[in-house]
């Protein structure tokens, strides 16, 4: 007989997610192979879900919950995964999230690293991994972070593509993260976004001074409606803003920051430069 792990579900959201599966299966005796088949995953990939050396993902929770038959449920494993992934992710983003995916534009500018729609999983597992250093995140949040965010990016991806456009202070290309490497390769995929159908790259250069008018990251969504929002920052949570008269001064400046900046050739050029390390 084989010897199962003994699961914990208090230790971490993610082991009472794997201990509720390992349940959930149990009950309905299947096997790990019998629900995987079932799922479209292996059963070594059920296995580690329900022993938390994997997080669930949304696919993956979805497919459970068909399995199960417990789809739109309050049981449902995607409103367990929804917690986990809420969880490790800044006060005020989730809701950001939920019109990000709805949005026919997108606006971003950020100020000394990439952000997160733009980043490599190289470069995101750098960043995440500094958090754990600080002590401001677990290692499993750190992974849950890298796991949602290349499944935020995938979900971008769809038949009518969202604008994307994208304004990076200079410091965002000439921070290191994670070693020349993988900079290098951060740096190559800013080059690849600027080259796509849907998107704007454009660098605020130091030189602009104080023509620069945001001093942290700013995020402008364009609904298909033709509404916007605006979402913003600070160190422990984020805000998401609806009402026209807060939306529209931010809007503005992003467009005297656009004015401001280097075209995208230019840009482009910078990065280039930057990377080949002769500026």
């Amino acid at each position: 007989m084989v010897n199962l792990k003994e699961l914990n579900p208090e230790a971490s959201p993610r082991a009472a997610f794997g201990a509720r599966l390992r349940s959930a299966r149990d009950a309905r005796g299947w096997k790990q192979d019998e629900l995987a088949e079932r799922v479209g995953y292996s059963g070594r990939h059920i296995s580690a879900v329900e022993t938390g050396r994997k997080p669930p993902t949304y696919r993956f929770s979805r497919a459970v919950d068909v399995a199960f038959g417990l789809t739109g449920t309050t049981e449902s494993f995607e409103r367990a995964w929804g917690e986990i992934r809420n969880g490790s992710l800044l006060e005020g983003f989730p809701e950001y999230l939920g019109q990000e995916a709805r949005a026919a534009e997108i606006r971003l500018f950020e100020v000394g690293a990439i952000p997160g729609l733009l980043q490599t999983p190289e470069y995101a597992r750098a960043m995440e991994e500094g958090n754990v250093k600080r002590g401001t995140l677990s290692p499993e949040q750190a992974d849950e972070r890298v796991t949602f965010l290349v499944e935020r990016q995938a979900a971008l991806v769809r038949r009518n593509p969202p604008v994307v456009i994208v304004v990076l202070d200079e410091s965002c290309i000439r921070r290191p993260i994670g070693g020349a490497e993988v900079m290098d390769r951060q740096l190559a995929h800013l080059i690849e976004f600027a080259d796509q159908p849907d998107t704007a790259l454009q660098l605020a250069p130091y030189v602009i001074g104080e023509r620069r008018p945001f001093n942290r990251l700013v995020n402008l969504l364009t609904l298909p409606d033709r509404s916007v929002m605006s979402y913003v920052e600070s160190e422990t949570n984020g805000h998401l803003d609806r009402e026209i008269t807060s939306v529209l001064p931010l809007v503005r400046a992003y467009h005297q920051l656009q004015a401001a900046a280097l075209s995208q050739a230019e840009s482009v050029a910078m990065i280039e430069q930057v990377r080949k390390g002769t500026l």
